[in-house]
């Protein structure tokens, strides 16, 4: 409900600004305030991760704001530019589209750190929410700046008539801010009933207390297949490793995630197995020790022994360069009584966070490195790869893999329904930002490439969320922050027809901005060809 009013205040602001200078010195102020309110949390991870006083890294944030969110600076440029010459703030309608457009089309060309848009506060509305398989979470986004431009208008209409006598200029804005609201709601509840209620999950905790989660929304196709996710609540690698030695500390994460493991399958028909991002920490398939090979051996035998695939994170290598990975490893089967050679495929991870993970070279050096031991050192995959897996029944299912940050960029998962993908899988490793809301805005993310894409998503986290999300976007069954738990859940892959979004790419911001750079353009003309 926010998000519907959240605005106006700040846009009453800037229709007070009464030059560009002055609503570039607003835009700066709200993305500092903006990012302060909504992501101070990050300045926590920060302090973490690098080791910086909290001080610094609040100060950090707040001297990167305009960077972290530009769309509040042009959103509050172009809306000032694009005011009528009499500064009548009953005149909205070009102001608010024109600045609405530059509001998402700057969010297209200068991606986000987190790619948080507004639209995203629509996900809690099952129906609101599915107008993004047309236009994605920016025309969500787009609507909701609109409609809070709605609002303002009919305040000021209100205000300059407090009589009552003369409500004509509210009119137009309040069935504009109806029309949004029942177009959206409309348009979801069709897309709802096209697709059948019907999945059901189960979630089995640690303890073994198990949970039926209700009905979900079933995609029109394909062989149900069930999953074991498996969340150990097993974070911060490097300090388990100063602890007890690398050795011991890769022997306790295997032997937890082992010991779930069997005790899911014990209890269940498993058709996939999963384990989150960088659960095997080193390379899987050329070992760098004799101790490397045994445990990938281990590995191996528990997945024949199983014989059940398992999807689980891990390094990969080509040459000095190392890869954050998911491995995608199939039980051997004996074919005319001889085991058939052991292969595996994987999938290397293409969005690396920014420092952390991925260093521009600009910035890659020796000393700077020296300076910040921090830094990553991963190099990016290709990205947009369908991974086939086979069933123990001998059923196909066409995976979309998506690592992490990967799921914040819409167009690897579109990519990849696109070249036939039935289902997305995602690893992930958000234990960095668990003091805060960052895992759920992450799996908000995440749940709307479901609407995007339409298909089912299986998200396995080391600390949470993890979560099982079907094709409405909906979380069929989650592991909440720092819980131990094994999630099973039934899905049914996916391969109905593409959805806009999947036809067209992630389109909405890129028009919108060339249809802002194109009203001043003609309007630039017009007022030379009057001078």
């Amino acid at each position: 409900m926010l998000g519907w009013i959240g605005l106006v205040p700040w846009l009453a602001v800037l229709d007070r600004t009464r030059s560009w200078r002055g609503a570039l010195a607003a835009g700066v102020v709200m993305a500092a305030a903006f990012e302060l309110a909504v992501f101070g949390w990050f300045a926590r991870a920060i302090q973490t991760y690098t080791g910086a006083s909290w001080l610094i890294a609040i100060l950090l944030l707040l001297a990167a704001s305009p960077l972290l969110q530009p769309q509040l600076v042009t959103h509050a440029v172009a809306r000032r530019l694009a005011r009528a010459r009499d500064g009548d703030p009953a005149r909205f309608w070009t102001p608010a589209l024109v600045a609405a457009a530059v509001y998402v089309g700057t969010e297209a060309l200068v991606p986000k750190l987190f790619a948080d848009t507004l639209g995203h506060g629509l996900y809690p509305s099952l129906w609101l929410r599915q107008g993004a398989d047309v236009a994605g979470a920016h025309g969500l986004t787009f609507a909701v700046i609109v409609a809070n431009e709605c609002l303002l208008a009919i305040v000021h209409a209100l205000r300059a008539d407090p009589s009552g006598r003369r409500r004509v200029g509210a009119t137009a804005p309040l069935g504009c801010l109806v029309a949004i609201v029942a177009v959206l709601s409309l348009y979801g509840g069709w897309r709802c009933q096209r697709l059948a209620v019907g999945d059901a999950a189960d979630v089995t905790n640690a303890d073994g207390s198990r949970a039926h989660v209700g009905a979900a929304m079933r995609s029109r196709a394909g062989r149900p297949l069930t999953a074991a996710l498996v969340q150990a609540n097993i974070s911060h690698y490097d300090a388990l490793r100063a602890e007890i030695g690398s050795y011991e500390a890769v022997r306790r994460i295997l032997d937890t995630y082992v010991a779930l493991s069997t005790e899911a399958l014990a209890g269940a028909s498993v058709d996939l197995l999963m384990w989150p991002e960088t659960v095997y920490p080193t390379t899987f398939g050329s070992p760098k020790s004799e101790d490397g090979a045994a445990f990938d051996r281990e590995i191996v035998s528990f997945v024949d022994e199983t014989g059940i695939p398992l999807i689980f994170g891990s390094y990969d290598a080509d040459g000095a360069d190392e890869f954050n990975a998911a491995v995608f490893l199939e039980p051997r089967v004996a074919t005319d009584g001889a085991p058939t050679a052991r292969t595996f495929q994987s999938y290397r991870k293409a969005a690396l966070f920014p420092l952390t993970e991925r260093v521009p070279w600009l910035l890659d050096s020796d000393m700077v490195r020296r300076w910040l031991p921090w830094l990553g050192t991963w190099k990016s995959g290709a990205g947009t790869d369908v991974v086939t897996i086979v069933l123990r029944d001998g059923t196909p299912v066409r995976i979309a893999p998506l690592i992490c940050y990967d799921v914040l960029d819409p167009r690897l998962a579109l990519s990849a329904v696109r070249r036939g993908a039935e289902l997305i899988v995602t690893l992930s490793n958000d234990s960095w930002f668990s003091a805060g809301p960052g895992p759920r805005m992450h799996l908000i993310g995440a749940a709307f490439l479901s609407i995007e894409t339409r298909r089912p998503q299986l998200r396995a986290t080391n600390t949470g969320i993890s979560a099982v999300i079907d094709a409405a976007g909906t979380l069929l069954t989650t592991a909440a922050v720092d819980q131990r738990a094994t999630l099973l859940a039934t899905v049914t892959p996916s391969r109905g027809d593409p959805t806009v979004m999947v036809r067209w790419g992630d389109w909405f911001g890129p028009t919108a901005l060339v249809a802002a750079l194109v009203f001043f353009a003609l309007d630039w003309t017009l007022r030379r060809g009057r001078m």
